[in-house]
């Protein structure tokens, strides 16, 4: 049987001071109890909750039925269909200004409606299923009220380890491990390991935190840390965030992640920023602009932003020369225009971060020289200029000396993790 060790006790206080303790199961999984929150539509919660459902209302006194927002509607559409008009709308909407944005019904999302059975079912509250972790009441009895209410969060530690036969996301489900996984580690290794071109063979380990709810998984907290074999490379990361911002490091403390370049191009400018609509100089028309353009002189040499493989590097009529980079599994570049390429660079080129690929030019669609440079993420067209990318500093020196902590006690935990079973987790309670 799995140790099980609680990192303080989840404590709920009841009326009259009373208080429950969620204690573990036997099974050492410990599941946490539906236990109702407590909304202004009920008199004060007794010490027994039987009678009330899983939001807290009284079965006695109220009916329930279950429906779903649907497409294009409102909380106005949805509260006159259960008869509720005019000032009682606009009452509940203002109560809701600071506490939740009603604009952000979305369709195909639960709610539960509540009636009054002592004023002839007149409806007398809302509950909309925000998330899985989170629910908002809306009350329509005597005044107009709403809350905001966050269920009881338990976090596991887990940790699995598997072989890849097919893909990592069937190794993980059949490990019985969070499928969220997958992508944690793509977003983690991906300056590493290109997670679209993984191998029979490879390996992997992972230590992690995952939420439950009333007993069900809903997603990954954290990866403590990890371990991946990849085309007979090994790597690790180490989760370690005491100097800033949530980063992790390999062995030596150095960053798994790389920061791109500003720009592509040094001493430019920024002539035409990335657009859903931009009246175009040439085609006299307005369409979205998908990209950033830097006007340069031309023969201005210009930089890939990050280490790649470059995947295209030729003419087409609305590009020009342009040279597109595949950086690692979540991001790419292109850059537009050029009047020519940099010796040796083609479909296949392995480039470093800095490295002259082009020179600027206007080829293409492009009426004075300059590059535009396009780039995705996760392949969706994005604002380079709106993204926020991590940090490639190694850990400070001032920080060492905790990080060799972290390392010290991750690494064991890892390597003894074999890559054909999943150990069983134990758990704790969130802070």
């Amino acid at each position: 049987m799995p140790s099980v060790t609680l990192q303080g006790s989840l404590v709920f206080a009841v009326v009259l001071g009373a208080l429950i303790f969620i204690s573990p199961t036997g099974d050492g999984t410990s599941s946490p109890p539906e236990l109702p929150a407590q909304p202004l539509l009920q008199p004060p919660l007794p010490l027994s909750f039987d009678g009330y459902d899983r939001y807290g209302f009284d079965k006695t006194r109220f009916t329930s039925e279950t429906s779903r927002v649907r497409r294009h509607e409102t909380l106005s559409d949805i509260l006159r269909r259960y008869g509720v008009e005019g000032p009682e709308v606009a009452a509940l909407v203002e109560a809701a200004s600071g506490v939740f944005d009603v604009r952000s019904l979305r369709a195909g999302v639960p709610y539960r409606v509540y009636r009054d059975l002592r004023e002839r079912h007149r409806l007398a509250g809302l509950v909309y299923e925000a998330s899985r972790t989170r629910y908002v009441v809306f009350e329509l009895r005597d005044r107009a009220h709403v809350a905001v209410w966050n269920r009881p969060v338990l976090l596991r530690r887990e940790e699995t380890a598997g072989v890849i036969e097919h893909s990592l996301y069937v190794t993980l489900e059949e490990q019985k491990a969070d499928v969220g996984l997958a992508f944690e580690l793509s977003e983690i290794f991906a300056w590493q390991i290109d997670f679209h071109h993984l191998y029979p063979g490879d390996r992997f380990s992972a230590v992690y935190d995952r939420r439950y709810v009333g007993g069900e998984p809903v997603g990954i907290a954290r990866v403590h840390g990890a371990r991946f074999h990849n085309s007979g490379r090994e790597f690790v990361a180490y989760h370690f965030d005491e100097q800033g911002p949530i980063s992790y490091f390999d062995d030596d403390g150095n960053s798994l992640r790389k920061s791109f370049l500003a720009a592509p191009v040094r001493y430019s400018r920024i002539s035409s920023r990335y657009s859903g609509r931009r009246f175009h100089p040439v085609l006299r028309r307005y369409r979205a602009h998908l990209g950033t353009d830097y006007a340069a002189p031309r023969g201005t040499p210009i930089r890939a932003t990050g280490d790649g493989v470059v995947v295209e590097a030729r003419y087409r009529k609305g590009n020009g020369r342009y040279v597109k980079i595949r950086h690692n599994g979540t991001y790419t570049t292109a850059y537009l225009h050029m009047s020519r390429f940099a010796p040796g660079i083609r479909a296949g080129s392995n480039v470093l971060q800095g490295d002259v690929i082009g020179y600027v030019g206007s080829t293409g669609l492009a009426r004075g020289p300059h590059v535009c440079y396009r780039f995705w993420k996760h392949g969706r067209q994005v604002d380079p200029l709106k993204e926020t990318f991590p940090s490639a500093q190694p850990v400070a020196i001032e920080h060492k000396e905790a990080f060799d902590r972290v390392r010290a006690r991750l690494r064991p935990e890892l390597d003894a993790l074999t890559f054909e079973t999943q150990l069983p987790p134990y758990a704790f309670m969130m802070k």
